[in-house]
């Protein structure tokens, strides 16, 4: 069988997924201010390193795990999590990714939830 990363079309299905993806999270007032003061070049490009290896690319990720990246975000709840999965899943929806794989990625996004909102 083959992976979640190769089903949506390998790199440039992810580095489409995760530009596309910013643009909106960015210009969504329900989490667009926890990214004022990132720079953003260096988050998509650790973001794609990051999706591609949960979705069973090659693994070239060196950032940090979920608890320690969120950990200093202040006042991060569910419904921010919410608001990232449903921005993802619509930018999967634009590119054409079969709707039984969004499932997957969402699946994914909630098994980490946890860690993301440190409890």
């Amino acid at each position: 069988m083959s992976s979640l990363y190769e089903r949506i079309g390998g790199a440039a299905a992810v580095d489409a997924a995760v530009d596309t993806f910013y643009r909106k999270v960015l210009s969504d007032d329900r989490v667009n201010g926890y990214f004022d003061a990132v720079e953003m070049d260096a988050q998509i490009a650790k973001q794609k390193g990051f999706l591609t290896m949960v979705f069973g690319g090659p693994n070239s990720y060196t950032g940090q795990d979920m608890r320690e990246g969120h950990k200093h975000l202040i006042g991060l709840n569910d419904s921010h999590v919410d608001a990232i999965i449903e921005l993802l899943g619509k930018t999967l929806q634009e590119l054409g990714v079969a709707e039984s794989d969004i499932a997957e990625v969402a699946h994914i996004a909630n098994s980490v939830r946890d860690d993301i909102l440190n409890r």
